[in-house]
């Protein structure tokens, strides 16, 4: 029979009526109701298994550049651009994606994704010019972007509001896990098999994921059955992608130079555009009512604020691991796993859900924020005497991360009504993209400022004697230390910010409960 926007009676949790636009939840569970989909866990199995796929994409490449450089004859420019082909494309079409899944339905569009990014992927594993390659990981983006929302969309409707900050938590805990093992995964295959491997190895994952989604996951979309914003999505998807360049191209042209003040601007004025054709029209995208929920402006800024920081930061941290300490890409890698397994722990047992449940999500806010904030502090101040410090301040990291994203998380999603959880999960993806290319940008800036040369490489090479290394050497941990210290005052004022945001937004529900009684 055909799919049909309104819920059958086995499936009423998993669709949203218009009048439930106005809960603070997207999914309530009333007693003696259905406790959601009966399949709902293994259905989160299957698409961390997609979303896993999409993220190891954003760091297996990094460890290839030498075999690219060497096999394909690629150049630096070229380079970049394999590399950053696949983010940009990506985090610009983040709310687009979102859109059309609650349009269209979530399950066809996770299918779509799924095909987008395994053809891709096959395309990357066979180019044979550095072209072919870019133009492939261009696609595999497409399909990343429709992943990356319709994964936390889905888990927003087959959950209910009870189970989804552990569901949300294992999510969150999965980007974690992607970001850490994508090097080392990277390094593993390229010690085995050359280059295009990196790629091919996606295609039974993508091939496993699209049998199961059509399998176990049920269709959900909006039922009210907007008009697409085509204008709106065309907008968005050129202002993300001019603001995400001028934040990839900054570090290597500079931030006075043209290309990045012009694709800079162009950001600016087109995303004032979007914001002003928004409120417009009667069925807008992205919805700029809201920022006025304090709910949703708090986890806003807070997401901004520890993505900038951590993204920063986790930038930074590389550069110690390999030009101060001395390790190699792989073996920094391993040194910063524990941050990510971290995470894993915490969330895949329940632990951070629990303390959620327990303290509240403001207070799971800010003491989240404020444990990264400290382990921020601790890598800055420990790391010079040695791994242990640092280690220290990763395992810190790593404890506030898994409370502080999925209550953050949790927050943005549930302030949004259920028929636009595609464009939620679409802010979310968003707000992380934003805040860690802007932390790498700022916090990257101020170690440049401070160390005032080109690189630490070449200013090793320039030095003459022993002496003249050290002191390089420790003018560069300085800058490393400032930038560390400025990325957790960051994350601390976001803990601030969130948290004080958050508990407005609670007091005034709960002093509108009465009159809506």
């Amino acid at each position: 029979m055909p799919e049909s926007p309104s819920p059958s009676p086995s499936s009423s949790s998993l669709s949203s009526s218009p009048s439930s636009s106005s809960s603070a939840h997207p999914i309530s569970s009333p007693p003696g109701s259905s406790p959601g989909h009966p399949r709902r866990w293994l259905i989160l199995g299957v698409i961390c298994l997609a979303q896993l796929t999409v993220l190891l994409d954003n760091t297996v490449l990094n460890v290839a550049i030498p075999s690219l450089t060497r096999e394909l004859d690629a150049a630096t420019a070229d380079i970049q651009w394999m590399i950053n082909a696949y983010s940009l494309v990506q985090s610009g079409l983040l709310l687009t994606a979102g859109s059309a899944a609650d349009r269209y339905g979530r399950k066809r569009m996770l299918v779509a994704g799924l095909a987008l990014f395994g053809i891709g992927s096959l395309a990357a594993g066979l180019s044979d010019t550095t072209g072919q390659l870019i133009a492939a990981r261009a696609g595999m983006g497409v399909g990343g972007a429709l992943l990356f929302t319709t994964t936390l969309a889905v888990v927003m409707q087959v959950f209910v509001s009870e189970e989804q900050p552990k569901a949300i938590g294992i999510w969150a805990a999965v980007n974690s896990l992607g970001f850490a093992a994508g090097p080392l995964i990277g390094g593993f295959v390229l010690d085995h098999f050359w280059w295009g491997a990196i790629f091919l190895i996606n295609l039974p994952v993508a091939a496993l994921g699209l049998v199961a989604v059509v399998a176990l996951v049920p269709e959900t979309k909006n039922p009210q059955g907007d008009r697409p914003d085509l204008l709106g999505a065309f907008l968005s998807t050129v202002g993300m992608t001019s603001l995400v360049f001028s934040i990839i191209s900054g570090p290597s042209h500079g931030w006075t130079s043209s290309r990045v003040l012009v694709s800079a601007g162009l950001a600016v004025v087109v995303l004032m555009l979007f914001a002003y054709w928004e409120t417009r029209i009667p069925y807008p995208m992205l919805d700029l009512a809201f920022f006025r929920d304090r709910r949703f402006t708090g986890a806003v800024a807070g997401a901004v604020l520890v993505t900038f920081g951590m993204g920063g930061a986790l930038f930074l941290l590389t550069q110690q691991l390999q030009f101060v300490l001395g390790y190699g890409p792989l073996e920094a890698g391993l040194r910063t796993a524990p941050l990510a397994l971290t995470v894993v722990a915490l969330n895949f047992t329940g632990l951070s859900a629990k303390l959620m449940t327990r303290l509240g999500g403001p207070v799971s806010v800010l003491t989240g924020m404020a444990l990264v904030a400290g382990g921020l502090t601790a890598v800055a101040t420990l790391s010079s005497g040695g791994y242990s410090g640092m280690l220290a301040g990763l395992l810190l990291i790593g404890a506030g991360t898994s409370v502080a994203s999925p209550a953050m998380a949790y927050a943005i999603m549930s302030s949004i009504p259920p028929a636009k959880a595609g464009v939620g999960a679409g802010v979310n993806g968003t707000l992380a993209e934003f805040g860690t290319g802007l932390g790498v940008a700022v916090l990257g800036a101020v170690l440049n400022a401070r160390f005032a040369a080109v690189s630490l490489p070449v200013a090793l090479a320039a030095a003459n004697s022993v002496a003249q290394k050290a002191r390089v050497i420790d003018s560069f941990s300085s800058g490393l230390e400032v930038s560390l210290l400025i990325g957790a005052a960051a994350v601390l004022l976001g803990g601030v910010v969130a948290a004080a945001l958050l508990t407005r937004a609670e007091r005034a529900e709960k002093a509108s409960e009465p009159a809506a009684g």
